[in-house]
């Protein structure tokens, strides 16, 4: 199915040409029908010579009704532009036209509506003139009659022609509905319409509502009033929805993936024909179907932070509509960032433009992890940047930068440090956000030994102190529990440099103020197996062959990595 919005000024015939097209009344409410006129949108479908089903919305070309039009507009992926031959180019024409280049719909037809009460040549060349500096610049353009029926079949062909070019968002992308339509039906409950922009919805999956903040389940669907057990976008959608009430929903709600989706409050966008500085403090957002007022804070000369109201679903790479309230005009912007960090300093938001320079606003998934660090994969997926590869470390993708930088860094932690350090602590000194990327993202310098990140190597000690240290190494591999003191550390020979540089180097391991040999944890860790549970100090004593100096030290490291667990009456047990 492909879904076209209609576009143009009121009374040039857009819902008579849809009638002419699909045999069915576009205006559904008393009011249009007596007015003869759109108010707000309609709907019509047909089935083209090559079978493909296109689906209308037509939208309403009064002044009065741009809101309702942009909302028809903003999720459709073609339009099928009017311009009345006998009046040629209008104001809404223009406004429509506005809001169409602002969403980047480049894919539609021009059609010169009445083209038998007046030659449509001139019409048509102002039409080219004003599309010609826009997204619709490449539509093609003919005259039909919908009272005649002149060109009716040869417009249905070249749009269908035009639709068949469009590249389907595929049945796997992230589903996104927008609402454009919620009431109660008899027998099924709450219904909301809307066009499918991506991803399937299925009956009985779970979707999300952002402004709702809700998960809600599909108890059935129809595309086109008939009953489907799945819908793949692009699409127009009957949802009937358990569990909620049709007044809790509204034009402009959206119903989507739940993993796959941000609830954004916060943007960072570039604005296009108009600078971010000539925009207005408060303005209106149209996405999709939705209106919401916003705040705005100017970044760079074209890139702007936006404060939304209402939280939406968007994407890297989306296309919004901006204009000030009242106003009929309207700035069309990218979203570059649907999370931006906060700018609390003086001069951030100086640099969050300079950071902004270089995005494209289309999605690039090395790129985020470029700007950002260390990110998870759920949240990649919910930017609208999807890794094409595994995470490096748990669920955590990191550029080859960040891997280079976050490595130097754990290396210079831990040869600043006296002794070995644990990989919360690294964590916690570098700000890492899971103590995962410490162990994963080690340097070749450094190693992981019982819990506790060290030196790998160093420089080489004089010959002196490597003799020093060879004694106290033998000492130790004799009685591997029984730390020596500072007065039989003297008589060895081994000094505090000696000490610390063993240390870097992973030949000793602090514990307290006490150097075992690395293996010293480990090899406690198995002879304390071997009593009964729990146990006290004392027994822990006895069994290692050491003193209460050590022993305590040593049970309290043991404690934090979790190899042992002491209970409130000081017994400990094996965890």
């Amino acid at each position: 199915m492909h879904v076209v919005a209609t576009a143009g000024h009121v009374d040039h015939g857009k819902s008579t040409l849809i009638r002419a097209l699909t045999g069915m009344e576009p205006d559904r409410l008393a009011a249009e029908r007596s007015r003869g006129m759109s108010i707000d949108l309609g709907f019509c479908w047909t089935t083209t010579a090559q079978g493909q089903t296109v689906a209308f919305v037509d939208v309403p070309g009064h002044e009065r009704y741009l809101g309702n039009a942009l909302a028809g507009v903003g999720p459709a992926p073609a339009v099928l532009f009017t311009v009345a031959a006998d009046e040629g180019w209008m104001p809404q024409a223009e406004e429509h036209l506005t809001g169409i280049d602002a969403f980047g719909i480049r894919h539609g037809v021009l059609a010169v509506t009445r083209a038998d009460l007046a030659d449509p040549a001139t019409a048509m060349a102002q039409a080219r003139n004003r599309l010609a500096r826009t997204s619709l610049r490449d539509i093609p353009a003919l005259a039909v009659s919908a009272v005649s029926g002149d060109g009716v079949d040869t417009l249905l062909s070249v749009l269908d022609d035009q639709l068949a070019r469009l590249t389907p968002p595929g049945p796997a992308a992230p589903t996104r509905l927008w609402v454009d339509r919620s009431f109660s039906a008899r027998g099924s409950g709450t219904v909301v319409t809307g066009t499918l922009t991506g991803g399937t919805i299925t009956a009985g999956d779970e979707v999300y509502v952002p402004r709702l903040d809700r998960t809600l389940r599909v108890r059935g669907l129809q595309c086109l009033g008939q009953p489907v057990d799945d819908a793949p976008a692009t699409a127009r959608v009957a949802v009937n929805l358990r569990h909620i009430h049709a007044g809790d929903l509204t034009r402009g709600d959206s119903l989507v993936s739940p993993t796959h989706w941000l609830r954004v409050a916060t943007a960072d966008v570039r604005c296009h024909g108009d600078s971010g500085y000539d925009l207005p403090r408060e303005i209106l957002v149209h996405a999709g179907t939705a209106a919401i007022a916003a705040a705005t804070r100017p970044l760079g000369a074209d890139t702007v932070r936006l404060h939304l109201s209402t939280p939406l679903p968007l994407h890297i790479g989306d296309r919004i509509a901006l204009r000030a309230p009242g106003s009929r005009r309207i700035t069309g912007a990218t979203v570059l960032d649907p999370q931006p960090p906060a700018l609390r300093r003086r001069g951030a938001a100086r640099t969050r433009a300079a950071e902004l320079a270089t995005a494209t606003g289309i999605p690039d998934t090395n790129a985020e992890l470029d700007r950002r660090g260390p990110v998870r994969e759920g949240l990649l997926r919910a930017l609208g940047a999807p890794p094409a590869t595994s995470p490096l470390v748990g669920d955590w993708h990191v550029s080859a930068s960040h891997i280079a930088t976050i490595g130097a860094a754990i290396h210079a932690v831990v040869l600043a440090a006296p002794g070995p350090l644990s990989v919360e602590a690294i964590r916690q000194q570098l700000e890492l956000p899971d103590a995962r990327l410490v162990a994963g993202l080690l340097p070749d310098t450094v190693r992981l030994r019982a819990g506790l990140v060290e030196p790998t190597n160093g420089p080489p000690l004089p010959p002196g102190a490597q003799a020093a240290l060879d004694r106290l190494e033998a000492r130790l591999a004799a009685a591997p529990f029984d730390a020596p003191d500072g007065t039989e550390l003297a008589h060895l020979g081994v000094d505090h440099d000696t000490l610390d540089a063993a240390v870097r180097q992973g030949r000793l391991v602090r514990i307290g103020a006490n150097y075992l040999l690395p293996d010293a944890p480990d090899r406690a860790i198995e002879a304390l197996r071997g009593l009964p549970q729990p146990f006290t100090a004392s027994e822990a004593r006895l069994a290692l062959r050491t003193s209460r100096r050590v022993i305590i030290p040593l049970l309290e490291h043991l404690d934090q990595l979790g190899a042992t667990e002491c209970r409130p009456d000081r017994r400990r047990a094996m965890s």
